[in-house]
């Protein structure tokens, strides 16, 4: 999915800094009022009566308490209209967060498991992705992303059934339940994806070890790895990282939600800067973490102590990660550094 707006607003004070989202689940967008109207529309009765009820569901102890509501919640999508509008509502909300670009991961196996076939996943969200230079004002790309607690097989499946909308999918990447599943046993699909031309990400390093961003760089050959927070545990792998300006595309409030990371005054975001990695603030799944992309730039700003510079650069490193064209990200960079913070 490429697409770029035609003309950037200009950044004003008191606009939000201009930025790329580039860690961002479209299902972990799904707010407790849309999953409501879409159940209704579907016949989708939900194991909750309220959408404050369901709110307040959303207390985690770690990453599997995290996706065991994440994967319920998914029944509510079942047609192009339901993808459309969950792409829509992102968007409208990112568009007031300041993003200009996201690059937006989906997970088919999670849907086609239901019987949604991947084409009206991919076809849905791409009708509101198209739209969104002209509506929201915001480029996109759209990731394609294995779940990494189903097997190898099953990651195989999905990528030859996306083959007839490789023009849609920029790249590929690796979610879900990390420990226990180590980066190398898709070490096949993604050999595939980089034979056909795709970008690769994956997640590593957030609940598992510094060894699992190894594998990720140097099993998958990844472009970007998604967390990364637990790569200062290994120093050698911090100056491969640091070398080779291989971006980390971290989410702080998540951290905090699912017990990466005890408190959002502890979080290592300022040693990555300090040590030189290409950190990236985003929000992951907003709507159970508490937060979309400004969101998660105010919270470390508070949290942390961020000057504006700092900001800047994280904005900044937002665009030099990402998967746009050249002339665009110098557009987008530019914008950024006219902002004032």
């Amino acid at each position: 999915m490429a697409s770029s707006p035609s003309s950037p607003s200009a950044a004003t004070a008191h606009e939000p800094l201009p930025k790329a989202e580039l860690h961002l689940h479209i299902e972990g967008t799904l707010e407790p009022e849309l999953a409501f109207a879409l159940a209704a529309r579907n016949g989708v009765e939900l194991p909750y009566a309220t959408e404050d009820e369901l709110r307040r569901a959303y207390s985690f102890a770690d990453l599997q308490s995290f996706l065991n509501l994440y994967y319920a919640l998914m029944a509510v999508l079942r047609t192009e209209d339901d993808f459309a509008d969950l792409a829509h509502a992102y968007l409208a909300r990112a568009k007031e967060q300041g993003v200009r670009h996201a690059e937006i991961f989906f997970d088919p196996q999670a849907h086609t498991a239901r019987g949604v076939p991947i084409g009206t996943v991919i076809n849905g969200l791409a009708r509101a992705l198209d739209s969104a230079p002209e509506t929201y004002g915001i480029s996109t790309r759209l990731i394609m992303c294995f779940l990494r607690d189903e097997s190898a097989g099953s990651a195989l499946t999905t990528f030859e059934a996306a083959r007839p909308y490789f023009d849609r999918i920029t790249a590929v990447g690796l979610d879900s339940a990390e420990v226990g599943h180590p980066p190398s046993k898709f070490k096949e699909v993604f050999a595939l994806a980089r034979e056909a031309g795709l970008k690769c990400v994956a997640h590593a390093g957030e609940e598992g070890p510094p060894a699992y961003v190894w594998e990720a760089l140097d099993v998958l050959g990844v472009d970007r790895i998604d967390h990364g927070v637990r790569s200062l545990e290994d120093e050698r792998l911090v100056a491969r990282l640091v070398a080779d300006q291989v971006p980390l595309t971290v989410c702080p409030l998540s951290n905090v939600r699912l017990r990466v990371i005890d408190d959002l005054a502890d979080h290592p975001l300022p040693a990555m800067l300090d040590a030189g990695l290409l950190v990236t603030v985003n929000s992951d799944d907003p709507a159970y973490f508490g937060g979309y992309a400004d969101d998660n730039f105010t919270a470390v700003r508070d949290a942390l102590g961020l000057d504006p510079d700092t900001l800047r650069t994280l904005a900044r490193n937002s665009f030099r990660a990402s998967f746009l064209d050249e002339a665009t990200r110098e557009r987008y960079l530019r914008e950024v550094d006219a902002h004032q913070v």
